[in-house]
């Protein structure tokens, strides 16, 4: 005789970078183990591709998810993760007036949404004339150059060559360029000009969460920002 089939939940959510909504299910013991086994590893590329595995396995319709915003990949593991493991997490935060007293908090992750900084914009001017589009990094892009003992400069070039959609002025748009021509090109820029491509990567969606910590020590009421998922899955 057959045993009888288990009935899986189901839940819906929208992609913060196209707000289409979606349905999805919990993991599955079988996927629960997959992400254990990724997570021992400690291998940064393992887990992300892990990731990338669950949530085409859980979301209904999705392909292709290492191509994904970042941070939409992030969002919608953190949405599994709630379902599937639990809504809270205890994590311990260092209070800033003292830099030495940790207080455990509690957080709630579906309180956990993507938000971008003020004066977020794809279209960066480096001249009056002169600007460069970009787009979001993936998981890809990510896993490619930012792997363990890829010098600083190599990170820096490469997210930018792989998020940069164009480069434009008055009279042209320039979508092909070598390596080489992109790393002239930028250094060329001021200080002052770089920071502007900078603040594409410091103000893009990502997940952002305040939380206000009370240290029992000295009363002071400090707030911590998180961004990222490592922050609230630490």
């Amino acid at each position: 005789m057959a045993l009888p089939k288990l009935e899986t939940p189901t839940y819906e959510m929208e992609v913060p970078s196209t707000k289409e909504k979606v349905k999805f299910r919990p993991f599955l013991v079988k996927e629960q183990k997959m992400l254990m086994i990724a997570q021992e590893s400690k291998d940064p590329n393992m887990m992300a591709n892990t990731m990338c595995q669950l949530i085409e396995s859980c979301v209904n319709g999705m392909k292709d998810v290492h191509l994904m915003p970042t941070f939409d990949i992030e969002y919608m593991f953190l949405q599994l993760r709630t379902v599937s493991v639990g809504s809270e997490v205890e994590l311990e935060m260092l209070c800033q007036d003292d830099g030495k007293t940790k207080v455990p908090v509690v957080v709630k992750l579906e309180d956990i949404k993507v938000s971008e900084l003020p004066n977020h914009k794809k279209e960066i001017m480096i001249t009056d004339k002169i600007g460069m589009t970009f787009k979001y990094p993936s998981m890809v892009d990510i896993a490619k150059y930012g792997k363990e003992g890829m010098s600083a400069v190599d990170t820096t070039f490469g997210i930018i060559n792989a998020c940069l959609v164009n480069i434009f002025d008055e009279n042209e748009v320039y979508d092909e360029m070598s390596d080489k021509e992109l790393q002239d090109f930028v250094e060329q820029m001021t200080t002052e000009q770089f920071e502007g491509v900078q603040q594409f990567f410091d103000t893009m969606p990502k997940l952002r969460h305040t939380i206000e910590v009370k240290n029992p020590n000295t009363g002071h009421v400090n707030k911590v920002h998180l961004e990222g998922m490592q922050s609230f899955l630490a």
